[in-house]
This record gives C-alpha cells, structure tokens and sequence, in this order.
C-alpha cells in the first residue's frame, strides 16, 4: 500500500465558524457633550470557513489529520459608531473536483472544479447591532444593543472526484497503466499480479498540433465491485467526473470479450446509471500476440455499438489510432 499512502481522497472534519461581534450600546460623551445620543457601532462578522480550488493540490492528505477546522469571532462594535473588526476566515484549499458534503444527511452542498475558486462552507455568525440602529422619536437615548449570530458547526465530508478527460476501466491486469505510462510521462507502478495500481494516475496525453488530453487510470474492477469486492467503489467515484471512458480488455482473458465487457458495465451501472451516458470507447490490448487471422476472428464476436481498436502499448500497435478515437469522441 505504499504508493496510496500520499494519495488521500476521503476526510471527514468539523467545521466551526465563528460567532458575530456583539453590539455596542455607548452613548456619546466629549468634553462638550454631557448627554450625547447613542454612537454604538455594529458587531464584526464571525469567521467564515471557505473551500479555495488549488490546480497545485492533487489530494486531501493535508487535511487528513485536521479533524477540527475553527474560524475566529467577530469583534464588538465600537464608540463613534465603529463597527467591530470581522473575525478571520479559515480558507482551506482543496484539489480541483472536491465535493462538500454534510456528513449527516449526506446531502451535496456544492463541488469545487475551477482554479481559485472559493466557496463558504460554514458561514459565520452575523455581527449584531449597535444602538445607534434603534434611536425613535420615542426612544432617544436606547441602551441596549444585539448580541452577535453564533456560528455554525457541522460535521463535513469533502471527497476528490479526479478531474479528467478519460478515465480508463478495466479488470486488473488489462494494461492499463502500462497504456498511461506509454501514452503520458506518468510512471504508475506496473507488475504482473493484480492491484498493482491502488489508487488512480493522472496523465497528460499529447496530441497532433500541440494539443493534449488529460487520461486517468482507474484501479482494476472485478466483479462485484459495486458491492465491495476487491477495492470495492471507493475509486469508482473518480470515473463520475471522467468525459469519456475507455474499455480495456486483454487479448487473452479467460473469458469471451464481450462477457468481459459486459460484466465491467454492469458494475457501472450498478453503482451509478448515469455513466451510460458517457461516450465509450472499446480497447484489446496486448494484440501484438495475435495474428491477422485470429484478430479477425476475434473482432466478429465484438460488443455492437461501441468502437473499439486492437492496440499494443508495448510494440505500439494503433497507439496514434487510439488516440484519434479518443480526441474524436472528447470532441463529439
């Protein structure tokens, strides 16, 4: 598990935001004032706690052992009807694609996918009232003033859905990182048993005309897995926010290609309906063990409706082929 120690895509922390100021209820006095009117200023606005989008943040793990997340409290209001200062914010940046949930209800409150983009998760409380605000005709000289809002506290749960063009899916051992590794300067840790890849890889893919995609591959999908089988759908979240997935399947599985395929869509489905709506494209991978005839044979018994491409990521069979497909798909 070492190489999914740095890679945190799950916290859970207790946001605290400040409480409000409290008014003041001065009444004015000088040297040649003895009975001046009331000149109590407004209370500071507690701390907010704000999520910051961070194009320099690729996971959670800075926040991993913050389980508690506390904002300052406004300051009072003032004489001369000086209004308090406003508590300090606690501003946390996150990886682009984090969502915001409450952890109690589970109910999604917003997701954060822009660079510097900066959304308040826990509002702090609103500063009250001097009495300057409360003077009538009446009630000339009121001595009283509001008490500041408290804060809010909610327990939250902030989860990384990786941002990115196409996300790759597939039974252990498909080829998948190998296909990134070639594809991309990523260097994912590739070997001959399965689950060698724990946690997803980012890569950047480039193209003709100095154009690029960004690819990412998923961990290995058995059957089952959207009850819990094998990694289970911890990573399965991170294909939500994938624009087109690609299909892996080897030459050489053990089963029938379209069994193969069928059984990683039902998966899909089974943990969320509306991936179906993604464009799909179909990849064979180690083909360089084929012949013309076998593949031939081969491309006749393939899923209907969905296109798909022999590819080699070792002797680099259809690599530019592949990726022609993709950019078209990502375009269409």
């Amino acid at each position: 598990m070492a190489q999914g120690s740095n890679f945190v895509d799950y916290v859970k922390v207790c946001c605290r935001s400040g409480h409000g100021g409290a008014g003041s209820a001065h009444l004015h006095r000088d040297k040649f004032t003895a009975k001046g009117g009331p000149d109590g200023g407004d209370g500071g606005r507690g701390g907010h706690i704000i999520l910051k989008g961070s194009s320099q943040h690729w996971t959670l793990l800075h926040l991993k052992y913050r389980k508690h997340i506390i904002a300052a409290h406004g300051g009072p209001g003032l004489s001369a009807l000086r209004t308090g200062a406003n508590g300090k914010d606690e501003i946390l940046e996150v990886p682009l694609g984090t969502v915001a949930k409450d952890a109690e209800t589970g109910e999604i409150l917003f997701d954060v996918t822009e660079d510097g983009e900066t959304k308040i998760l826990t509002p702090g409380g609103k500063g009250g009232l001097g009495n300057w605000h409360f003077k009538s005709a009446t009630q000339q000289t009121p001595r009283f003033a509001q008490s500041g809002m408290p804060g809010h506290e909610q327990w939250i749960i902030l989860e990384l859905k990786v941002l990115a063009d196409v996300g790759l899916v597939g039974f252990p051992n498909a080829g998948k990182s190998t296909l990134l590794s070639v594809l991309s300067a990523a260097k994912p840790e590739i070997a001959d048993y399965p689950f060698t890849t724990l946690v997803p890889n980012l890569g950047i893919v480039g193209y003709r005309d100095n154009r690029s995609f960004v690819m990412a591959d998923i961990p290995g999908i058995i059957e089952g897995a959207s009850q819990g089988k094998g990694l289970g759908h911890r990573f399965l979240r991170h294909i939500e926010r994938n624009s087109v997935l690609l299909f892996m399947i080897p030459a050489d599985t053990d089963r029938s290609i379209a069994a193969e395929y069928q059984i990683l869509l039902n998966e899909l489905t089974a943990y969320n309906p509306e991936l179906m709506d993604k464009p799909r494209l179909l990849a064979i991978t180690k083909s360089d063990m084929l012949d013309d005839e076998l593949e031939s044979e081969m491309a006749e018994t393939l899923p209907k409706g969905i296109p798909s491409i022999f590819i080699s990521s070792v002797s680099g069979k259809n690599i530019q082929q592949l990726k022609d497909h993709i950019w078209r798909a990502l375009n269409d």
